[in-house]
């Protein structure tokens, strides 16, 4: 009885070392969606404080990163999962998902959490953009045009950053 507990202990290693490794591969995705979705969140509250009529415009523009960066926490969970040659691990973690508007366009065909954000980004890519749109890039282009007043979500997210990228799954 021993032995066979023992014989199967060793045939399932390399099973849990392959989950364990999925599981990092996705958590070090997930901190990257989160800091990203931090830092547009801090550019836009720096940029409405400047000028409250942007309020609007910048809730838009959250509600379309938020969908952008959650199709990719989803995606990439799924194709680590079910088909890793959709992802390239070797690149830094910004870079491992490439998602084209035909593989959006496919997705948003699934049931779930991945499909209905596949949805709501290809919808946001197909819609007119908000009215205020080119005033709020500009907005953000003068904004990281003055280091000092972005320096303190910069260095958070630059930390954030460098810790991901430290992260080894092995």
């Amino acid at each position: 009885m021993k032995f066979t507990a023992l014989v199967l202990s060793f045939a399932l290693l390399p099973t849990a070392a392959f989950a364990s490794t999925q599981t990092c591969e996705s958590n070090k995705y997930h901190q990257y969606i989160d800091a990203s979705l931090e830092w547009y969140q801090n550019l836009v509250q720096l940029t409405v404080q400047k000028d409250p009529d942007l309020q609007e415009v910048g809730d838009w523009f959250m509600e379309g990163r938020t969908h952008h960066f959650e199709l990719k926490r989803e995606a990439v969970d799924w194709y680590l999962a079910n088909d890793k040659s959709h992802l390239d691990l070797s690149q830094s973690v910004e870079s491992w998902l490439k998602l084209t508007q035909q593989d959006i366009k496919a997705l948003s065909a699934q049931q779930g959490n991945l499909g209905d954000y596949a949805k709501k980004v290809f919808e946001d890519r197909q819609s007119t953009p908000h009215p205020k749109n080119y005033e709020l890039r500009s907005a953000f282009a003068d904004l990281l045009t003055h280091p000092d007043e972005i320096d303190k979500p910069l260095k958070a997210y630059n930390r954030q950053m460098s810790a991901i990228a430290a992260t080894q799954c092995e």
